[in-house]
């Protein structure tokens, strides 16, 4: 397997997360441009925050349709399978967003300052069909995937950032709403545009590969019991990772400067997501491209080589007058703010080493439905954020500081897990692949 092969199937993934990445900047742009701009932007860190949270169970879908949907037989039952989770992720939603839940768990939890909840709640009712149009959309994605059609998903994404930056931009220019309602209806736009267009260019795959006179994939069928089995880990793994934003939100909302904080959290946490772009595009191709032991080398020499570029352009980002170019002129972000948030992207550019590190183990040890481990895994990165979290709050550090050395530290903890596993098993999974191919 040539580097090349493995780059002109990881970047079209890369594209596709760049550019979803690029989404949260446009709109936190426009935000800093409108009236209250920082419990604007406070208010919709939060809001972004919850429904990421709420969708964590289906965001491995991708993985698992990947990995799963060999046949039609398959692509069915993952599709019913879906469809239970975004039932029950709107039910949460609806729950959160129009219930007493939000009291308890936006002020009350997570202590979130009055005058921020308050925008909080109209946000999340705009964002009731969010879970169920990632769902859908990282589903379809999983079968674009496993059928080579990784451009689809890149133009996918592209096709949501026009939806939700040309709703921010016009809504923001002619409506007079506030920047948290702008931004949620932006954000919704993007999702179902984005939904409606992977179901549109799935369709010859659903007709072909997977039409009803396709062959059946060899070897046991799929049962919904080992779908659930398969999956189940995966979820965990997602819910645990993005329970941090909420944890990060909740110990910025109980240190000094809460609004401040919550302000500068969503532009440092904006900038490490582009910088990890490439490591998260990495799982679905390890996940597809490894068939047997020669494909291990190839795949480790690419992870290798994504680290130093990765690594490189975000420490010249950060540590250039680039950094300041980004946040008083495009961002057009208050110097409070703005101080605040550099302070935190300083120690940034280790992150996208340990995301590429983590995301290529996750791939292999996914792609033998490995799933436990990794869960395991991440769950020692929650405990670790939370611990670091934990000590800045009783010790008054800096807020954006300490959650950002938190993320390290995690990220550290989870690589050296998933290191661990998968050195002991490295040949195994190679010859395991190559059974199963």
């Amino acid at each position: 397997m040539r580097q090349r092969d493995i780059f002109w199937f990881w970047v079209p993934l890369f594209a596709s997360w760049l550019l979803m990445s690029a989404e949260g900047p446009i709109i936190s742009a426009a935000i800093n441009r409108l009236p209250d701009e920082v419990l604007m932007l406070a208010a919709y860190g939060l809001v972004l925050s919850l429904s990421i949270t709420i969708e964590s169970p289906i965001m491995n879908l991708l993985a698992t349709a990947t990995a799963l949907a060999k046949d039609r037989r398959a692509f069915l039952l993952i599709r019913k399978f879906t469809l239970h989770w975004l039932i029950l992720l709107t039910a949460i939603t609806f729950l959160l967003s129009y219930t007493s839940l939000f009291d308890v768990v936006v002020i009350g939890w997570m202590g979130a300052p009055i005058k921020v909840a308050e925008w909080v709640r109209p946000g999340m009712r705009i964002m009731l069909l969010w879970s169920a149009a990632i769902g859908w959309r990282r589903f379809i994605q999983g079968v674009l995937i496993r059928f080579n059609q990784t451009r689809k998903v890149a133009w996918g994404t592209v096709v949501r950032l026009l939806a939700s930056g040309g709703t921010m931009i016009g809504l923001a220019v002619w409506s007079g709403w506030p920047g948290v309602v702008i931004g949620a209806v932006a954000l919704m736009a993007g999702v179902i545009v984005e939904a409606v267009y992977a179901t549109v260019v799935v369709q010859p795959i659903l007709k072909n590969e997977l039409g009803p006179n396709s062959l059946p994939a060899p070897g046991k069928p799929l049962t919904y019991h080992d779908l659930v089995w398969f999956h189940l880990p995966l979820a965990g793994t997602s819910l645990l990772l993005l329970l941090v934003q909420p944890m990060v939100s909740l110990s910025l909302a109980r240190l000094d400067n809460p609004t401040l904080s919550l302000a500068a959290w969503p532009l440092v946490f904006q900038v490490s997501l582009i910088a990890r772009a490439g490591a998260n595009a990495l799982p679905e191709v390890v996940i597809a491209l490894t068939k047997g032991q020669e494909t291990l080398k190839p795949l480790r020499q690419f992870a290798l080589s994504l680290i130093a570029v990765t690594t490189g352009l975000t420490a010249l980002f950060i540590y250039t007058p680039l950094i300041n170019l980004y946040l008083f002129q495009v961002q057009d972000a208050a110097a409070a703010i703005g101080e605040m948030a550099r302070s935190g992207l300083y120690f940034i550019p280790l992150l996208p080493a340990f995301a590429t590190l983590i995301s290529w183990l996750r791939g292999l040890l996914i792609n033998t439905r490995a799933t436990r481990i990794v869960t395991v895994s991440m769950a020692t990165n929650l405990l670790v954020t939370a611990a670091i979290l934990f000590i800045g709050v009783q010790g008054r550090f800096p807020g954006i500081l300490t959650a950002v050395i938190a993320l390290n530290g995690a990220a550290l903890m989870e690589f050296l897990i998933l290191q661990w596993a998968a050195r002991r098993s490295l040949r195994e999974i190679g010859q395991r692949v190559l059974a199963r191919a």
